[in-house]
């Protein structure tokens, strides 16, 4: 994705043409008044008031449990707030339902996909408005439908394709898609760019501007800085569930960003490291796994190192890591760990050797939703002590362990006995982060760490890991996050189709020498 600044094009996308009516020039499209949000026990949101204007890209920010989601969420018709109102083109309205905000043209596409797996991506486009003449399905004009807002969009996906045969990335452009189906007059994106690749994502901003001078208003969230400078008009930060500020977003500097967000001056995200490179904990040998993912993988894993691990989307660097730990069928190769051979063992065999793999799909793989927060952080040490004695668990024990780390990661609200799917997303990925700690681990796979948590947690996570290693354990770093790769790592590895296109080490690991292996080859 390029900002302005890479390009050097010196044109400011959000400068005026008098030809053209500007956002600010506009009576609000949607306003919120007082709008407060009460759970038992807490208070998500706290009289918020805001107005979104046509035309314009404005920017919800805030930290991970700042009530962004709960906002955009009644904005949708999916939760009702307990007090306050919504108003629409100047009139109040009750949005009871997702049905009654989209007949207004309000349409969401959520962090988290509602997407049904066993149905096609054009089922599922129009699931609740499916074609029908005199209640018979017209399947092909729906399919015809489905390909025409795939193409608009310039998603390359096979409308008649199940959602459980399609990529993570696949996924959001399907639920991005959606919210094309009618006529927008708002469109809510919460972190719609998680998933997609550098191509995806251009794409997008595409359709975004075009949508802008079709007088569409955007209300968007994100934690990605380069986001905002390249999309955003305007921005309105969160805090504790309360407006904090709106502020202009081409005028407005990232340190003042994180101050109103966090209330504080947030110094330098990425902490200084020193790597003390030990006794190899891991080496791989042209590991082959059985779908084809990964293809001839050779690698090596010291302690006291980060060894980062970099590829576009679907390029097999999390598949690497699922394999390293057992989480996937290998048809090939040698897998070493503290000099044992253990190719073909099980993930809890291997959590009982010292491994830990963090994934990166934290609902699906990482967390039991359905569960409280204490059972999340100490799964992977109930077999251990001091929870583990003798036949039985320590109850009083694994409650001070949980406490403990919900305390260290700053867990918000610390409710050990709260269930893991009311936590907000970043809160979430504390508490996969916090098993981690739960036992000593040689080795830890942190598999997209940072997808959808904010500046601030990220800067706690990436001290957090940078701890780890400090302590000896030997951590590998899968990411598409390029700066993680570029400050975070001592060495690095760039896959391309699930083999590695290069290895680079100290003062290599650059920008343009990660970007250059990140496509394939010419042939010599």
């Amino acid at each position: 994705m390029n900002t302005n600044a890479e390009t050097g094009s010196g044109v400011d996308p959000r400068a005026r043409d008098p030809e053209i009516p500007q956002p600010a020039d506009m009576p609000p499209l949607v306003e919120t008044v007082g709008l407060t949000r009460d759970y038992p026990g807490i208070r998500a949101l706290d009289n918020v008031s805001l107005d979104l204007r046509a035309g314009e890209v404005h920017i919800l920010f805030g930290e991970n449990g700042a009530g962004k989601s709960t906002l955009i969420s009644m904005l949708a018709g999916a939760n009702q707030p307990t007090s306050g109102e919504i108003r629409f083109n100047g009139r109040h309205v009750a949005l009871n339902s997702v049905h009654e905000a989209r007949a207004l043209g309000i349409s969401a596409v959520f962090q988290e996909f509602s997407l049904i797996p066993q149905m096609t991506v054009a089922e599922n486009l129009f699931l609740g408005a499916e074609h029908t003449r005199l209640g018979l399905l017209r399947a092909k004009e729906q399919r015809a439908k489905a390909q025409e807002i795939l193409s608009g969009l310039d998603f390359h996906i096979d409308p008649d394709r199940t959602v459980d045969h399609l990529t993570r990335a696949e996924q959001q452009m399907v639920e991005i898609a959606k919210a094309f189906r009618s006529d927008l007059a708002v469109l809510i994106l919460d972190e719609p760019t998680a998933s997609l690749t550098n191509h995806e994502t251009d794409q997008l901003f595409k359709v975004i501007e075009t949508l802008k001078q079709r007088r569409v208003a955007i209300l968007y969230i994100t934690h990605r800085m380069a986001e905002i400078r390249e999309i955003g008009d305007r921005i309105t930060v969160l805090r504790d569930g309360r407006h904090i500020d709106t502020v202009d977003a081409g005028t407005t500097s990232e340190d003042d960003l994180v101050r109103l967000m966090t209330g504080r001056v947030v110094g330098q995200i990425f902490p200084e490291i020193t790597f003390t490179p030990g006794e190899t904990v891991l080496q791989v040998d042209d590991l082959r796994t059985g779908d084809g993912g990964v293809d001839g993988v050779s690698l090596t894993a010291r302690r006291g190192e980060i060894v980062g691990i970099a590829g576009l989307v679907g390029s097999g660097k999390s598949r690497f890591g699922q394999a390293c730990f057992g989480a996937t069928d290998l048809a090939s190769g040698t897998i070493a760990f503290k000099g044992e051979q253990v190719a073909g063992a099980s993930t809890r065999a291997m959590l009982d050797k010292g491994m830990l793999y963090l994934p990166a799909d934290r609902h699906t793989d990482g967390l039991m939703l359905m569960r409280s927060a204490r059972e999340n952080i100490t799964l992977a040490a109930l077999d251990a002590a001091p929870i583990r004695r003798s036949l039985f668990l320590d109850r009083k024990a694994e409650n001070t362990l949980a406490d403990g780390l919900a305390e260290r990661l700053n867990l918000s609200p610390r409710r050990l006995e709260r269930l893991a799917e009311h936590f907000s997303g970043g809160n979430q990925q504390k508490l996969m982060l916090a098993r981690s700690l739960t036992r000593d681990f040689d080795l830890i796979i942190f598999d997209e760490p940072t997808v959808g948590v904010d500046v601030g947690t990220r800067a706690a996570i990436y001290r957090f890991i940078a701890e780890l290693c400090a302590n000896g354990a030997a951590i590998i770093l899968i990411s598409s996050d390029l700066p993680e790769i570029l400050h975070l790592t001592n060495r690095a590895y760039v896959f391309y189709r699930g083999r590695i296109q290069a290895e680079l080490e100290g003062e290599a690991i650059t920008e343009a020498n990660v970007l250059s292996h990140f496509f394939e080859k010419e042939a010599a």
